[in-house]
């Protein structure tokens, strides 16, 4: 086994590889960028090596400083985790030359199955079906619109090197294509390197399953079965399970032999994904491509087959014989994994970046009936950047059937509290409890077509009101009783009985509220509950119980009242007496300002191109401008149609949240 590796990667995959390699005994060194300084992938490591400046392009796409560091360490191996030069055969080349161990496949492997249009080849060859579409390089904008209405709308415009949902757009017809063309072979070159785009048909109504592959220098290789992966965001993955509720055994087994022999032809011999787009109706399936990596997503194989696949790319590196067999590999339980990502869902989910004043992930072991597995590479009060990808954690649950898997993981994210930026967490609560997610009945489009106008909350059950309605009242009256405390006004140690009203948004509830130690008697609207808790002052997580049932709620002080949250529930609750609950209804509203005529950017970034000029007339939905941040191009268009007034920025300027770029008369 190695004795020292170096892992050309940040942040969570990172701080993966360091847990294994510890348990292993083997010694980690870690390369940095700038932005990375101060990490916890810094933190772990037994060495670390400053590579450059914060973008990737200046540091971790850059293969001579990554052999620099190895040489300079010592080190005898690479673990390239994924992205950046996980997937560049000449990095694996480069690397063989020098004599230093790539820790995944052969440079022949990559090449011929990391790239999609060569992989497509090699596997129509090999006789497994293959979604239809243009297999050659598409050189220009005119091109792609041709083929596209060739294949038949609608099309998937890829970059042939991507992954991980980066450099890929749908597109409907041709002006999508005219727009999504360049986006994607601009995305593809600044993420990859490489900015060859192919076209193929996009199939409607799929569902997303991956086999994880794994093999050795020996010849032998063996599949961990499926995960599903449809539900999907702008074609990045936002939850995923293992297994499948698609498959039957019989489906699986040909699934994953075929996967295999795929493997085979190349001689594959690491960790690897083989992705298939597969029928909801007759769960008939399409290769689509090859990962010749470490997936994401790899956490919840490992949760049910109790393989550690970063263990296994180590061994199969040092030239050691595969030690797991296909007939011992079986399925245990059911695994669920939530991608928590530093965006904001109430505004179509784009990114948010800042300092995490919080971040207070559920515990790591038992939850209810299931286990909580947590892998993060950020902590408390360290910074979310524009320059990398927006994911900070992964939250994995496991259970003996896909319900616990589920419930366990609706439990830990309601216990997941991150302050300071923007999170998808409410996002992937609501799904944890909608109906059809339960049900299994899914496809790439279920946010779409769940969420048709985006995200917007989700209205709170009758049990949800409880317990936001409890915990306000609780929260305020343990509150009100340490002002009295520090004022001097309580004369006995226990608080009399309270009336209040709590109003959630509108809705006004009578309360009276008598406070025991780590306790409380709470009637609303006539019946009375018994909240129990740990909870004190100071932390922004109510965690206890009503009526013996275990919750939590979330909440922030307000300056008039409390932002309460429940999965995918939020609602402002504001805790006053009678007589002021009377008063505040004959208030009016406030009216929201009108930004209609206004172009703001929706996050911080780089401004890429302004494709409007002053006199301009824009029409409603047409393209102004666009600004990237987090290796993602985000097209910002006008709300309504318009003359240009003025503009702001232009390309090369970075610009703040809610920075007005483009005025209209």
């Amino acid at each position: 086994m190695f004795k020292k590796i170096l892992i050309a990667n940040r942040g969570e995959i990172a701080v993966r590889v360091i847990k294994t390699c510890k348990r292993l005994g083997i010694k980690t060194v870690v390369v940095y960028s700038d932005a990375d300084a101060n990490s916890m992938a810094v933190e772990m490591a037994d060495e670390t090596v400053h590579i450059g400046p914060s973008a990737a392009s200046e540091s971790y796409l850059v293969m001579d400083k990554i052999v620099d560091a190895v040489k300079q360490t010592g080190a005898e191996a690479v673990h390239p985790g994924f992205g950046f030069l996980s997937e560049n055969p000449e990095f694996a080349k480069r690397l063989e030359k020098e004599g230093i161990t790539f820790i995944g496949p052969n440079p022949h492997a990559i090449e011929a199955m990391g790239d999609k249009i060569s992989s497509k080849k090699l596997a129509a060859e090999a006789g497994v079906s293959t979604v239809p579409g243009h297999m050659g390089l598409i050189e220009s904008t005119e091109d792609a619109v041709k083929i596209s209405n060739e294949i038949g709308y609608p099309v998937m415009i890829k970059a042939s090197a991507g992954g991980g949902g980066k450099g890929i757009r749908v597109a409907a017809n041709d002006k999508e294509v005219q727009e999504g063309f360049p986006a994607v072979k601009s995305e593809a070159k600044s993420s990859f390197g490489d900015d060859r785009i192919f076209i193929e048909k996009f199939i409607l109504n799929p569902r997303h399953v991956e086999i994880q592959v794994m093999g050795d220098k020996h010849g032998n290789c063996v599949y961990l079965f499926e995960r599903e992966c449809s539900i999907q965001r702008r074609n990045q993955k936002v939850i995923e399970e293992a297994p499948s509720p698609l498959l039957d055994e019989a489906t699986r087994k040909k699934m994953g032999e075929q996967a295999v022999a795929l493997a085979k032809a190349v001689d594959y011999d690491s960790a690897g994904t083989v992705e298939f787009v597969a029928s909801g109706v007759d769960k008939s399936f399409y290769f689509l491509e090859m990962n010749t990596r470490l997936q994401v997503e790899h956490p919840v194989t490992e949760m049910i087959t109790g393989v550690d696949l970063v263990e296994q790319m180590l061994r199969s590196a040092c030239g050691e014989k595969l030690n797991i067999e296909q007939s011992s590999l079986k399925i245990t339980g059911w695994a669920v994994e939530s991608r928590v990502y530093a965006e904001d869902p109430y505004r179509k989910f784009l990114p948010s970046i800042g300092r995490l004043r919080r971040f207070h992930p559920p515990g790591e072991g038992p939850l209810g009936e299931g286990t909580v597995r947590m892998d993060s590479g950020v902590r408390e009060g360290d910074e979310i950047s524009m320059f990398y990808d927006p994911m900070i954690a992964k939250l994995v649950t496991h259970g003996k059937d896909r319900d616990t898997a589920l419930d366990t993981q609706a439990s830990a994210l309601d216990r997941f509290h991150i302050e300071g930026i923007q999170d998808n967490i409410p996002f992937v609560a609501a799904v944890m409890d909608e109906k059809r997610f339960r049900s299994g009945d899914i496809t790439t489009a279920y946010i779409k077509d769940q969420f048709p106008d985006g995200f917007d909350g989700v209205e709170a059950t009758d049990k949800q009101r409880l317990y936001l309605t409890a915990t306000a009242a609780y929260v305020h009256g343990v509150f009100a009783r340490r002002g009295e405390q520090i004022s001097g006004r309580m004369s006995e140690p226990d608080a009399p009985r309270e009336e209040w009203v709590v109003i959630l948004d509108k809705e006004h509830q009578d309360i009276e509220l008598e406070l025991g130690d780590n306790s409380a008697k709470i009637t609303i609207n006539g019946k009375v509950h018994t909240l129990e808790t740990e909870w004190k002052p100071g932390t922004h997580l109510l965690e206890g119980t009503i009526d013996g049932e275990p919750f939590a709620v979330k909440f922030a002080d307000k300056t008039e009242g409390y932002l309460l949250r429940h999965r995918g529930v939020a609602v402002r609750a504001l805790v006053c007496t009678p007589l002021t609950a009377k008063m505040l209804e004959r208030l009016p509203e406030k009216p929201k300002p009108d930004t209609s005529k206004l172009i703001i950017s929706p996050m911080p970034g780089l401004v890429v191109s302004v494709d409007v000029e002053v006199g301009q007339q824009v029409e409603e939905g047409e393209a102004v401008c666009i600004v990237e941040a987090m290796k993602m191009q985000n097209i910002i268009r006008a709300e309504a149609t318009g003359k240009v007034a003025s503009i702001n920025v232009g390309a090369g300027d970075s610009v703040a949240a809610d920075e007005v770029m483009v005025e209209f008369e």
